[in-house]
């Protein structure tokens, strides 16, 4: 019997600061329908650790702030759109805090601490993946990196691919210029890792035993993700990058950071479709929408007439695949395995538009179980 293949799947991790969007919607639904798909003809891993990104200075800058202008403050029965609000004034205040007065706060998070406003975020984030049928990657367990910063800048050195100023007053750098790349700093002259330096320390020690690592990300990222798919391949795996546009909202595509996400949340959709469909059709209608009507691009602004769209077409699929009398379904690895191209990850656009479009047969009840609900 053939051995699988082995596949990481590693999507952009969000900070727990801000209500979802649709632009997030999109990515965790796109990663999730990848995951559940590839399991059925490989072995896939799929890493998401909030606590790997809570050692960024943009959530701990936040969690400093809310500490000095909310003080001993009771989140618990605060919704993630009030904390949300809170990071839009944090992300326009005028100064930052420095190095000193996050020291504490990374000491901490290096030790599973996670604060009170970030743990409720958690908390709705994990109920939303319940109700949408999402795989819990462990939103709320402490799953720290495999490297410690120093140890992940020593393993860059040791590689070539990193240079450490620090002992003379400036930053750390990923040096892949000898791939035509700029360099990129990813640490501070004090200490402060960015995001693609907590990456790094994430992916490095565990991409060499996997045939295929996907990465899924913002477009907007795009640099970044270039030099991480040239230092992880470097390491032995086949890397694959995935870049997802945003979701505009009426024409515009703006940071969560600005706000603007009002009625928009993942929490106020959800809302506004539980109580007219089944939990089945809420599952599989968010993705036939995210996915296969906005596509991998950014050109469609978010619509709420296309969404209810999509979860009424969900609830017609359903019932012809429950309906549906006629010789055995092939199964589902075969279904999906056709979705492939020349990579061992399945597509989730190609899969889930080949539900659609008239005249096509019911989908299998056990495809839809397995990658869908």
């Amino acid at each position: 019997m053939p051995i699988p293949p082995k596949v990481l799947i590693a999507p952009v991790t969000v900070t727990p600061s801000k209500p979802l969007t649709p632009s997030h919607l999109k990515g965790l639904l796109w990663a999730d329908t990848m995951h559940r798909a590839t399991a059925q003809l490989a072995k896939v891993t799929f890493r998401y650790s909030p606590t790997t990104y809570h050692s960024t200075e943009q959530t701990l800058g936040f969690w400093e702030f809310v500490d000095r202008v909310e003080g001993d403050t009771d989140y618990s029965t605060h919704s993630e759109e009030q904390i949300g609000e809170l990071y839009v004034r944090y992300r326009a205040a005028d100064t930052r805090p420095g190095a000193e007065a996050l020291r504490p706060y990374a000491e901490a998070v290096e030790h599973g601490w996670v604060h009170p406003a970030g743990a409720r975020v958690l908390r709705l984030w994990a109920e939303h993946y319940a109700r949408l049928g999402m795989h819990d990657p462990g939103l709320e367990r402490h799953q720290p990196p495999g490297l410690g910063l120093e140890e992940m800048i020593e393993r860059l050195r040791g590689a070539g691919l990193g240079i450490d100023q620090r002992p003379t007053g400036g930053p750390v750098y990923l040096d892949a210029t000898r791939y035509g790349l700029p360099l990129r700093r990813i640490v501070s002259y004090d200490g402060r890792p960015n995001y693609l330096a907590c990456a790094l320390r994430e992916l490095l020690p565990v991409v060499p035993e996997f045939d295929e690592v996907v990465l899924l990300y913002d477009r907007e990222l795009d640099p970044d993700y270039q030099l991480l798919e040239r230092v992880l391949a470097a390491h032995g795996p086949t890397v694959r990058r995935v870049p997802l546009g945003r979701v505009p909202i009426d024409g515009r595509i703006t940071s969560a950071r600005h706000g603007g996400w009002q009625d928009h949340s993942a929490g106020a959709l959800l809302g506004a479709a539980l109580p007219d469909h089944s939990p089945e059709a809420l599952r599989l209608g968010m993705r036939l929408y995210f996915i296969a009507t906005l596509g991998p691009g950014d050109k469609q602004s978010f619509r709420h007439d296309l969404l209810h769209q999509s979860l009424r077409r969900a609830e017609r699929i359903l019932a012809r695949s429950w309906d549906a009398a006629g010789p055995p379904a092939p199964p589902p690895s075969e279904a999906v395995g056709r979705h492939r191209r020349d990579h061992l990850h399945v597509d989730p656009y190609r899969l889930t538009t080949s539900l659609l479009g008239r005249g096509r047969s019911a989908p299998d009840v056990t495809l839809l179980k397995e990658v869908y609900l």
